[in-house]
């Protein structure tokens, strides 16, 4: 009965959406307060409908109801319970449920966002009306979580065992928060342009209406991207956090427009500036977006990240991608002669530090996008098959980034309008020192010498000293009486603080990212019980094999022990784990954290008998200052959640109800 009442209250969603968008619509044509008022009653109604469908799956598979097709397909009764709930979103059928949710939601929220001018609100809902529209018929029509089976199994065939992972729980909820959370930049986009707006004085509000969007998206995708990457880091077992696999370009394409796309909106907000680029960046940020959804979704791409692999629903994503993102850029090119530029300022400026933040960022997300696509598109065209990775990052993608971010700190210090680009640079001459030396400091103290790496470290502490300059120049440290200084720093903006942040936590990572890809250390070799191997100073030894049984795998467990140079031990354990619902075979990595550093082992397959006894595979990684790969993105959404809290960025604020 719970199933029907999900499966009646999904396909209510759908047509409260589609009420939605009609009467927002007409409401917005008759300028009536009435139909734009039931509209937002439909998109709020709309939202608790699909939260009843999506509370229905999660009991369906709580309760392991195989009768159900999603659940006998990725449940299992012996498979624990934060497992069994997390499948409700681990399928393509449950994670498009989930896409809903977060879509209605972010489309109820915007109804309510009452300080927005009638026009813009009402056509921004009516857009985000066709948006749920479209995501939910899909659902209903081509990906129901809810159809029967009949006979129903008397078991599942449970979810795949590496998605089984705490990590990944709770990587797809907060990676959709940013994916689907631009749809409502992409809607304020597209009401703006229907509404024609030629006048300046409406785009320093529409940035500020837009940026609070932009910046919560922007979080949760970066926290979704660096959860990702961290279970990518301790479950597959190669060693590595990022291997610019299509999936993971997939998620990166939109942060990249939406760290654009903020930066950008600073500009639309002070100056009025930019409006022109800033609508086609929070087009493009949900544009990336749903081609993600396509490319995980329609079986072009083989990756464990893949949700589907039918080329007829992968028809459908793509027929809503052109219509929502052609319709969009249609209007768009349309429109764009009337948007007017703001204040002019200078090339030298806070403005142009942001444009050409702006060109670098958006460079970089073109360079992701072919690398992602000509393969797909070459294998289309000609059935010709290669293979882009991370040579070729390595050649585009770094040096454009690495530009971008060694004239990131001087932004904030130069003025709006027209800058004074060597006081800057005078300002930020002792960040400028520190990082050379600190970059240097790091050159002496890892082996083998290598120049480039000593410029990555220098770039990261560049990026760290530089936003805390950025932040003590504001407060005149050094410069004023101490209680002057505190003065100065409590009467700081939280946006202030975020961004100091956000910039800090950017130069965190590259330090990270830095060190660990240059300088680690992997070796590997079959292991005896009782035999070491020994990777950077460190000997670990394998001192047990043993089975043991969880609760829905078997697992042949190492037992490790750790020595490092001075006697100091420590012990770790590493398995490979059996499925037996599934018959897949998984690894759980072995990871001994050294302060910033990771030693990292993996127990590989039982290898030949040497003088009758059995050995088995093992590899260890030192991976060095590998800690700050998963804390600088943990430091940047942060300083994007202080920015969140400005009471200046409060959603809706700013802008007096126009029509």
């Amino acid at each position: 009965m719970i199933v029907e009442v999900g499966a009646f209250a999904l396909i209510l969603s759908l047509i409260l959406a589609v009420l939605q968008t009609v009467m927002a619509g007409v409401g917005r044509l008759r300028r009536s307060p009435v139909l734009a008022g039931a509209a937002d009653g439909a998109a709020l109604a709309s939202a608790l409908a699909v939260a009843v469908a999506f509370a229905a799956l999660i009991f369906a598979f709580a309760a392991s109801d195989f009768s159900v097709a999603n659940v006998a397909a990725n449940s299992h009764t012996d498979k624990p319970m934060l497992y069994k709930v997390a499948a409700a979103w681990g399928s393509h059928e449950g994670s498009l449920l989930l896409w809903c949710l977060v879509m209605t939601g972010f489309g109820a929220t915007l109804a309510r966002a009452r300080n927005l001018p009638f026009g813009l609100r009402t056509s921004a809902v009516a857009t985000q009306g066709v948006l749920g529209a479209l995501f939910l018929a899909f659902a209903v029509f081509t990906s129901n979580p809810f159809a029967r089976l009949e006979p129903a199994p008397f078991q599942g065939g449970s979810l795949n065992p590496l998605l089984q992972d705490p990590a990944l729980a709770f990587h797809p909820p907060l990676l959709y928060l940013g994916y689907v959370g631009f749809s409502v930049c992409f809607s304020l986009a597209v009401a703006a342009l229907i509404e024609g707006r030629a006048n300046a004085s409406f785009w320093p509000a529409w940035g500020r209406w837009v940026r609070p969007w932009a910046l919560a998206s922007w979080a949760f995708l970066t926290v979704g991207i660096a959860l990702g990457s961290f279970w990518a880091y301790y479950e597959l077992g190669w060693g590595g956090w990022w291997f610019w696999d299509p999936v993971e370009n997939a998620s990166f394409m939109p942060w990249l427009a939406g760290a654009a796309l903020l930066h950008s909106a600073v500009v639309t907000e002070r100056r009025g500036a930019l409006a022109g680029w800033t609508t086609f960046l929070a087009l493009l940020a949900f544009t990336f977006s749903m081609l993600g959804a396509f490319l995980v979704r329609s079986g072009v791409l083989t990756s464990v990240h893949a949700f589907a692999v039918d080329p007829k629903r992968g028809l459908m994503l793509l027929a809503i991608l052109g219509v929502t993102a052609g319709a969009a850029f249609a209007l768009f090119a349309w429109r764009a002669p009337q948007l007017k530029g703001g204040g002019m300022f200078a090339p030298v400026s806070r403005e142009g530090a942001l444009v050409l933040n702006n060109l670098f960022l958006t460079a970089a997300a073109a360079t992701v996008l072919l690398g992602t696509l000509y393969p797909l598109i070459l294998e289309a065209a000609s059935g010709a098959t290669i293979s882009v990775g991370p040579p070729y990052f390595a050649l585009t993608f770094v040096p454009l980034m690495a530009v971008a971010l060694l004239i990131l700190p001087a932004g904030p210090l130069l003025a709006w309008k027209r800058g004074d680009l060597n006081g800057a640079l005078q300002r930020l001459w002792v960040a400028a020192l520190l990082a050379v030396a600190l970059g240097l400091a790091g050159w002496a103290m890892f082996e083998p010498k290598k120049a480039l790496a000593a410029a990555g470290l220098a770039l990261g502490f560049w990026l760290i000293v530089g936003a805390l300059a950025e932040t003590a120049e504001r407060v005149r440290l050094f410069r004023a009486p101490l209680a002057e200084v505190f003065r100065r720093a409590k009467g700081l903006p939280l946006g202030a603080w975020g961004m100091t942040l956000a910039h800090a936590g950017l130069g965190v990572f590259v330090l990270g990212a830095v060190v660990e890809t240059g300088y680690r250390i992997e070796t590997g070799r079959p292991l005896q019980v009782g035999q070491s191997i020994e990777a950077a100073g460190y000997s670990v030894r394998l001192d047990q094999v043993r089975v043991v049984e969880g609760p829905n795998y078997l697992a042949e467990q190492g037992r490790f022990t750790i020595e490092v140079q001075g006697g100091r031990t420590r012990t770790l354990t590493a398995e490979r784990r059996f499925f037996p619902a599934g018959g897949q075979t998984t690894t759980e990595v072995g990871l001994d954290f050294r302060g910033l550093d990771d030693v990292y082992v993996v127990l590989g397959e039982r290898a030949a008998l040497v003088d009758g006894q059995p050995s088995w595979s093992v590899r260890v990684w030192w991976n060095p200052w590998a800690r700050l790969i998963f804390l600088g993105p943990a430091i940047m959404a942060l300083g994007g959640l202080l920015s969140l809290l400005d009471r200046r960025l409060r959603i809706g604020a700013g802008g007096r109800k126009t029509g």
